[in-house]
């Protein structure tokens, strides 16, 4: 395991709340971040690298894990949070919709995983970190496209675990819950209302609570293939 001092993750989605807590939190733990978002101006700040990514581009994917190498050398950690939604019934939906929130939740995480598999593999070291949701679960009205991704996820995890086990890399997904970011703005107090009500704790998560659990969770080096449900909605699993 490298030194703490020398631990690299590559977050996407960087520029959207969890993203932006995530960072923040893995650079007080010591790590070398790389912020990766969709737009927004490359930077660098302390242990904080700044870049454009189109987790859908994977060419472009291919091109910065190419820089953290030959930057650092070596990959720990990567964080697939990058996002999009297009709510709608599923019989009113667009193709456009269907395949931009597959393609940004469910295919950009196959291709970033899949650029920084090489470094890990060679590593002999590395954890891949999937940000889903409880809606692949219990699949919410109106968003059968993000339910199918996200449920996607879950495969994916599963299956990645399975495959690289036996090379010390480590795949789980992480089920934030309920969050106050871009993605729930939208939502009427009556619906917040019946979000905190679900939970037996009678409150949502929050993104601190989340990003501290995640950064830590990065570094454990016994679990693999598994799902991790951070807010109090208690749902059968069966």
């Amino acid at each position: 395991m490298a030194d703490e001092s020398e631990r690299v993750v590559l977050i996407t989605g960087a520029g959207g709340g969890l993203g932006t807590a995530l960072g923040t939190e893995f650079c007080a733990q010591g790590w070398r971040v790389i912020a990766a978002a969709r737009t927004g101006p490359s930077s660098e700040k302390g242990n904080v690298w700044r870049e454009q990514l189109d987790v859908t581009n994977r060419d472009q994917a291919q091109r910065l894990v190419e820089r953290i190498l030959s930057r650092w050398q070596r990959i720990d950690a990567l964080i697939n949070n990058a996002g999009a939604l297009a709510d709608a019934s599923l019989a009113q939906m667009a193709d456009a919709d269907w395949e931009n929130v597959l393609s940004v939740n469910l295919k950009g995480a196959f291709i970033c995983a899949q650029a920084v598999l090489r470094p890990m593999l060679r590593q002999r070291n590395g954890h891949i970190i999937n940000i889903s949701s409880l809606g692949g679960r219990i699949g919410a009205r109106g968003q059968g496209n993000y339910a199918a991704a996200k449920a996607g996820l879950f495969g994916l995890t599963t299956s990645l675990a399975r495959e690289v086990g036996s090379r010390n890399i480590r795949v789980n997904a992480v089920l934030p819950g309920v969050l106050p970011t871009r993605m729930t703005a939208h939502l009427s107090s009556e619906q917040m209302g019946a979000l905190t009500k679900a939970n037996v704790l009678g409150r949502i998560n929050s993104l601190d609570e989340v990003a501290r659990f995640v950064a830590f969770h990065a570094t454990t080096q016994k679990i693999s293939g598994q799902l991790f449900q951070l807010d109090s909605r208690i749902v059968p699993w069966t």
